[in-house]
Formats: C-alpha cells, sequence, structure tokens
C-alpha cells in the first residue's frame, strides 16, 4: 500500500495483517492461530505488562520478583559446581553486589565478561545463597566510564507464541501505529457515553508506545485512563454479548410450572429439619421463576454446607408435581452417587424414585432406565457426563439442575439442555455452585442469569480451626490423628498431587495408606479415590458415615457432597498445591457436627509466595465469598470459574480485580447500548470477542 494513501474511516479493520513489514506466508499463519488477521486486530493486541528499562536501580533496593536495571562494574567471572553447572558473574555498585547467573553460556561469552570492566544489564531479581541474583539476564557490556543511553519509555511485553519474539511484536504494532496515524479506526462507543469521551486512537498510540513522560507508576499498576478506556470497551463487549445472549433465550418459552403447594407442604412436613430463612428464601425466588412461560436461567450460590441440595429438591419438586421430569447433573461419580441417596431418601415418603445414571451403570441397568426415562416412568434421574449421550431421551424434561457448573464445558451444558427442547419448548434451568464467585466475577461472567445466595448456615455447624503446618512435622500430625481416633472422632486424609490423572492421585492415596496402616494397625483404615470400583467406594462411604472406618485416606473426590457429622478432623497433604476454593470446600467436609473441628493444612516447604498467601488466607477466615475474592486477586478469574479450557471468560486486556470499579459504570453503559445503540453491538463483539461463537448458546 503506498505510504501516501489515506485510509477510509473502517478500512483498517478490513486491511490484512499481509500488508505489514515483515509478515509472509508463515507469519501470517501464526498471527492467525492468534485470532489476528488485519492491521486492527495488530493494534488491539495490547501489551500484557511493560518493563521500566528507564532507570537504574540501585543495588541494594532490589526486590525480590520485581524486574529491574542495574548498573555496575564486574568484580568476579567464575564458573560453578553445585546442582547444576553454571556461570557466576559479580557486580558491584556502590550500594552493594548482585550476583548474574547463567546456567547455558559458552566459553566466547565467559571471556567477554572476563574482559569486560562495567555492565548494564536487565531481569527479574531472585533470592540467592549470597544475596540477590539475576538468572540470564539481557546485558550490555560498557567500556570504563561509559554510560550508554537509557530507555526513554516502558518497554510493552506482548502475549505471544512459539516463534513470535518480543522484538518482532514491536515491529508490527510500529508498522500498524504508522497505519494508524494515516487512517482511523471506528469509534464504536456513541460520542455521549462516559466511555467514549477518550479517543480511541490517542489510547491505543499510548499503551503500544508509553512517551518518556507517561506516569511510569500509574501504567505498571494498569491505573492510566487510557488503560481504563480500553478495558471499559472490552467489558462492555462481555457484557453485552450476555445481554445478547439472555434475549434470545427469552424468545423461547417453557413449561409454567407453578409451585406445587400440596406436594411442597407434604414434603417439607416429612424432614428432620426446618430450612433456614436464606433457603426458603432463594427457593421463593426459583418457584417464581418456573411459574413463568419463559426458561428459568437461575444460578444458585451458597457457602459449604448452606444447602443448595434442599434447595433444588424444592425445585424438582415443581416439575415432577406436573408430570414433567429432571436432570440433575453432578461433575464427579462420588457426588453423583451422594445426590440420588439423599434424594431417594427425601422423596421416598412422597413415593417418587429417583435413578441414577453414569458411565459405569451396568449395560442391564442403563438399558431399563433409558426405557423407563423415554417412557416418563422416571421423574427425576441424577447423573455425571453420561446425560448427555445421544441414547439419553426424556419423554418431556422440563428443569435441568446443573451442581458445580464451573466444571462442565459450556457444550456439555447445552447438550443436556437441547434434550429438553421439545414442541418449541426450553427446560427451565438451574444451576448451583457450593463455590462462592466474587461479586466482580459474577456481574460480569454470569450477567445473563438472575442469581441468589444462600448466605446463612444450618444451625449446629461448629467453627473449623485451621493449622498450617510444614511436612517436616509429619509424625507429629500422625500423632494427633491417633489421638482424635482414639476419642472416637472420625478422620479424613486427603492426597493431592498437581498432575489431576485418576492413576497418579491413586498411587498417593494408595501410598498414604500403607504408611498410615502401618503406623496406626489399631484403627481401621480405607481409602477412596477415582478408581476405586463405584459399588466399593458407595459401601466405603457408608461405612465411614455409619462409623465403622475411622480413617479415610482420600484425593479430591471427596471435596462435594460428602457429609459426616462425626468427621471432625481433616489433613490436606500438599496443600499449597490447590486454590483457595478448592480448599475451602475439602475443610467444608469437617465442622458439620456438634464437635469442635480441625483442619491441618501441611504443605512441603519451601512456599512459594502465592502459597503461602493462600494459607495463610484459610487460617484467617472461614467466610468462602471472601476466600473467593482473595482466589481472584492471586489466581484471576479463568482458573476461580474453572473455565481455562471452556472459554467462558477469556479477558484479554481488562482484570476483573484491577478494574472492579468500571463494572457497575459498564453494566449502565452496556444497557443504554443495547438498548439505544443496537447497531454498535456486533462490531464491538467482533473486536473484542472473536471467539464468542464457542459460548455463545451455552
Amino acid at each position: 500500500m503506498p505510504a501516501t494513501r489515506r485510509l477510509n474511516r473502517q478500512q483498517l479493520e478490513t486491511l490484512p495483517v499481509t500488508v505489514l513489514r515483515g509478515v509472509g506466508p508463515k507469519l501470517q499463519l501464526k498471527l492467525a492461530g492468534l485470532g489476528i488477521n488485519s492491521v486492527a486486530d495488530v493494534l488491539f493486541h495490547l501489551p500484557l505488562r511493560y518493563q521500566d528499562r528507564t532507570r537504574v536501580t540501585p543495588i541494594h533496593q532490589l526486590k525480590t520478583g520485581v524486574d529491574a536495571v542495574i548498573e555496575g562494574e564486574i568484580q568476579s567471572v567464575r564458573v560453578e559446581f553445585g546442582r547444576r553447572r553454571s556461570l557466576a558473574c559479580i557486580v558491584r555498585d556502590e550500594s552493594g553486589f548482585v550476583t548474574l547467573r547463567f546456567f547455558h553460556f559458552s566459553v566466547a561469552q565467559q571471556r567477554t565478561l572476563e574482559q569486560a570492566d562495567r555492565i548494564r544489564c536487565y531481569g527479574e531479581v531472585r533470592r540467592g545463597r549470597n544475596g540477590p541474583e539475576l538468572y540470564h539476564p539481557e546485558y550490555q557490556v560498557l567500556k570504563e566510564d561509559q554510560h550508554g543511553a537509557m530507555d526513554t519509555c516502558l518497554t510493552p511485553i506482548y502475549p505471544s507464541t512459539e516463534g513470535l519474539h518480543q522484538a518482532s511484536w514491536r515491529s508490527l504494532t510500529e508498522h500498524a501505529l504508522v497505519l494508524l496515524d494515516r487512517g482511523d479506526l471506528r469509534e464504536l462507543l456513541p460520542s455521549q457515553l462516559p466511555g467514549a469521551r477518550t479517543p480511541l486512537a490517542s489510547a491505543l498510540r499510548f499503551l503500544h508506545r508509553p512517551p518518556p513522560d507517561a506516569p511510569v507508576e500509574q501504567v505498571l499498576a494498569g491505573e492510566h485512563p487510557f488503560q481504563k478506556r480500553l478495558a471499559t470497551e472490552e467489558l462492555l463487549a462481555h457484557h453485552l454479548a450476555l445481554l445478547r445472549l439472555r434475549a434470545r433465550r427469552r424468545e423461547h418459552q417453557a413449561i409454567p410450572l407453578p409451585r406445587p403447594d400440596a406436594l411442597t407442604q407434604q414434603f417439607l412436613a416429612s424432614l428432620p429439619f426446618t430450612p433456614t430463612g436464606a433457603q426458603q428464601r432463594v427457593a421463593d425466588e426459583i418457584f417464581t421463576d418456573l411459574a413463568a412461560a419463559l426458561p428459568m436461567l437461575r444460578l444458585v450460590q451458597g457457602d459449604v454446607g448452606s444447602g443448595k441440595t434442599l434447595v433444588a429438591a424444592l425445585a424438582a419438586l415443581a416439575s415432577i408435581g406436573h408430570g414433567q421430569q429432571v436432570a440433575l447433573m453432578a461433575p464427579t461419580e462420588l457426588l453423583a452417587e451422594q445426590h440420588p441417596r439423599t434424594f431417594s431418601e427425601w422423596l421416598a415418603p412422597l413415593d417418587i424414585d429417583v435413578a441414577h445414571l453414569s458411565g459405569r451403570t451396568g449395560a442391564a441397568k442403563r438399558k431399563e432406565i433409558l426405557a423407563r426415562l423415554a417412557s416418563g416412568e422416571i421423574a427425576i434421574v441424577v447423573g455425571t457426563h453420561a446425560l448427555f449421550q445421544n441414547d439419553v431421551i426424556f419423554k418431556s424434561l422440563a428443569l435441568v439442575i446443573i451442581d458445580e457448573q464451573h466444571r462442565f464445558g459450556v457444550h456439555q451444558r447445552l447438550s443436556l439442555s437441547e434434550k429438553g427442547q421439545s414442541h418449541q419448548r426450553t427446560p427451565h434451568q438451574l444451576i448451583m455452585t457450593a463455590t462462592p464467585i466474587p461479586r466482580t466475577l459474577a456481574m460480569t461472567a454470569y450477567a445473563d442469569l438472575d442469581y441468589s445466595v444462600i448466605d446463612e448456615l444450618p444451625p449446629g455447624r461448629s467453627p473449623v480451626n485451621t493449622s498450617v503446618i510444614g511436612s517436616g512435622r509429619r509424625q507429629q500430625v500422625i500423632d494427633g490423628v491417633a489421638r482424635a481416633c482414639s476419642e472416637g472422632r472420625q478422620v479424613y486424609w486427603v492426597c493431592t498431587l498437581i498432575d489431576e490423572s485418576d492413576v497418579l492421585q491413586a498411587q498417593a492415596a494408595e501410598a498414604v495408606t500403607a504408611e498410615l496402616r502401618a503406623q496406626l494397625s489399631e484403627f481401621n483404615i480405607d481409602m477412596v479415590h477415582g478408581r476405586v470400583n463405584p459399588r466399593e467406594r458407595a459401601d466405603i462411604m457408608q461405612r465411614f458415615k455409619d462409623g465403622t472406618i475411622q480413617l479415610l485416606v482420600a484425593t479430591t473426590v471427596i471435596e462435594v457432597g460428602v457429609d459426616v457429622p462425626n468427621a471432625s478432623l481433616m489433613v490436606i497433604e500438599n496443600a499449597e498445591r490447590l486454590g483457595l476454593a478448592q480448599l475451602h470446600q475439602l475443610r467444608g467436609r469437617v465442622g458439620r457436627g456438634k464437635i469442635a473441628s480441625h483442619c491441618i493444612l501441611m504443605y512441603q516447604p519451601p512456599l512459594s509466595l502465592m502459597g503461602r498467601e493462600r494459607l495463610e488466607a484459610m487460617r484467617e477466615t472461614h467466610d468462602g465469598f471472601v476466600l473467593a475474592e482473595r482466589d481472584l486477586a492471586l489466581r484471576g478469574p479463568g482458573e476461580v470459574l474453572g473455565t481455562r479450557q471452556t472459554g467462558t471468560l477469556n479477558l484479554r486486556f481488562a482484570d476483573l480485580d484491577r478494574d472492579r470499579e468500571l463494572l457497575q459504570e459498564v453494566r449502565d453503559i452496556a444497557d443504554i447500548v443495547f438498548r439505544e445503540h443496537p447497531d454498535c453491538v456486533e462490531p464491538l463483539l467482533d473486536r473484542w470477542m472473536p471467539d464468542r461463537e464457542r459460548y455463545a448458546r451455552a
């Protein structure tokens, strides 16, 4: 394209990336893999972070984990032999010493450093045996008394892929910015809205190349107005996608299911307890939704032990009472086994059968269940992923209940819902999670759903005292387990592994079981994990619940759905490997009775900074919503929601923790744009969410 030609307003969004210097077929293919096909796509491929190479940091001010530029005299260069051979270069300035360490080096590199006087380098500071160290820093050898020119602006660091280096990104964006100066991008925010006050082109230029006078600390923290401008637009696009999804769902019809008062009263009268006020309030909200001809789309959050299962049972009665069917989907075999037992116990006085369908259901039993589902004889079925299979056919599925919804891929949830789409009717959906979701996430990831919170625990729950103990005190922990068992209490010992495979988890559980049986032979010890036969696992869990098993070794399969009031001690091994939500879920298995309960978080030192913060948070609070907010700050939304693989929330630039104060404004702007400027919706989605079709129908 001629350099002097002026571009039309929308041309950058259709101009192929191949017009940029250096983009041939191979690079074009790599860029396409990142969703970058046009010059506009390059401009919206924004830096993840920035490096501050504009100033030299005195060595005594270096902070572990922080990138820095240092400059000084080379004191010595030597090859060291430890666990790994390395080249160590000691650098000194007026304030102290730092070690530059290279694990991969050449003889020529060693000689260059030995002959050098001064050096300037950049890298992340680490803690070494004898002080701060920089591993494989970028460096520039300086002659004596020479001071090379420092960078005049922050250095952008772009999200990338294999074979695409930062220098390539800087070259691509440099040329794209030249084209931006000669052309323009569409301003998609209506001019009267607050977010449109900052010109888009100005924000992009600034974010790709912060000028020398940019407020460094503000930019590094992501707090600059230009950064807020782009974060607002991206969050707006996500919110608009959910508003459009909600509007499309509201075009469907559902079978109205008014509250069956007689059946509900009969059910409540048969229970050995009274529902809490929060359970009654949430149940009323669900009954109101179900009575409408529009499909219910409600998320129910509740902390561990708050009683979501009872609310689900009440919702199921509304469907069953009108001759319709219910499918309850659980994420694990253990939970899929627990729910039918609980529901059968509660619904037996009403003469309602509950079926259980899983991948391990025998062929003959499966055939019988499928036939009874197709005929409508079975009113409620509980299962795992087996409910998605093509041969599972319902006569009239009016309600889908999804437990621990974030563990399912969006296509799985969709396929189950589609099984009830007959006669142009869509099933109601009740989505439950015992993983408290921070308000910031709920406002963003679930804007298409109504949501309720069960914010009250049943009476009688005892607080759980939480201790954090290093693995060096393992014998002390085992002695404590022995005391608890001697006093008639029951104990969980949870094994965790970084690798989620059933095989490795089983091996870990078996090794720990053998160790504990050798030391605590006077007690009845058993184990459960993902590879134990379902019947055997159900038998073990029942014997643990009955009290004949005193110590249960388990993997994280017991995270949800297990209720043994006499279990008052839990040991979680390698607790530093788990997120706060999972630790909180596991801890919720104890403290269900009147006995004082304890949870021991045993870790393998040394702890990382994030690991230490997680375990300290567990010790400080039992509030699941407080822990959820901490988890969001530590790990990010994809980890908290469990959606790294499913793409349900994939923000490219905005940060839900950093930008939480924008969320209410974004919601207000989204409502205005959706109502009054519908022509802006699709372009915004194209700009920020090109892969949205992966979950637009979930």
